[in-house]
């Protein structure tokens, strides 16, 4: 926390281990990530032996941040991003690649990377464009300006901006909810939004075909349609 929570090599294995925890325990439906203290991740810390002058960064992405980021992109149940302050450089991106992100309006997003030389990592060319279109991902990339929260949702790049006493029980509330909806079809909503960004129509098309094929015999479409019918709260248990 007296770091603002910057990642080191350390910080990376507690993190995928707490995740693939999460991911394991049939009892967890829905997973918040958020940042002790003031910051929710300044970045890699660049007094990591790892990131030291000299070292291969490359392998410090391909043997950290994309494990991370794929393990972030692959858990069975949502994750939400609290962003409770300052979200830099790859702490930007790790919070960009959850489901939903929530956000304190004293919190910023800053795109670092410019000013020390390299280009967005931990996910950060792939999900800029995605959330808020080229133009913007490069104006935030080149520039590496430090955005609001409250500019971040006016633009797209986050799901909400909350006042600040309010993120954390704004988050549980989210995540009680998540909980307790049909998980496996929120994560085939991920899956296929993914996917469909690398397919013409006609494949989208054809995707959304197969995963409702494949979510229309499981427990919870059943049991969805029974509550609609008896105009009661459905209770959805698949994961």
């Amino acid at each position: 926390p007296a770091a603002l929570n910057s990642v080191t090599t350390a910080l990376h294995a507690a993190l995928v281990a707490a995740l693939n925890a999460a991911a394991d325990d049939a009892s967890v439906r829905c997973v918040v990530l958020t940042g002790a203290g003031r910051g929710f991740c300044a970045g890699q810390d660049l007094g990591d032996p790892a990131a030291a002058p000299g070292q291969d960064l490359g392998a410090l992405i391909r043997d950290h941040y994309q494990p991370l980021i794929e393990r972030l992109r692959s858990m069975p149940v949502p994750v939400v991003a609290a962003v409770n302050g300052v979200a830099a450089g790859a702490g930007a991106n790790i919070a960009l690649a959850c489901d939903v992100v929530l956000a304190a309006q004293s919190a910023n997003f800053i795109q670092a990377f410019s000013k020390i030389g390299l280009i967005p990592d931990a996910g950060g060319t792939w999900l800029l464009p995605r959330l808020v279109g080229s133009a913007r991902a490069m104006g935030l990339a080149l520039l590496g300006d430090k955005l609001p929260a409250a500019d971040a949702e006016r633009m797209g790049l986050i799901w909400q901006a909350v006042p600040d006493d309010a993120l954390a029980a704004s988050a549980q509330l989210l995540a009680q909810r998540l909980a307790t909806m049909p998980s496996k079809a929120l994560i085939a909503t991920r899956q296929a939004f993914a996917a469909a960004q690398r397919m013409p129509l006609s494949d989208a098309l054809a995707n959304e075909a197969q995963w409702q094929s494949q979510l229309g015999s499981a427990h919870d479409y059943l049991e969805g349609i029974a509550a609609f019918q008896q105009k009661r709260a459905p209770h959805f248990s698949d994961r």
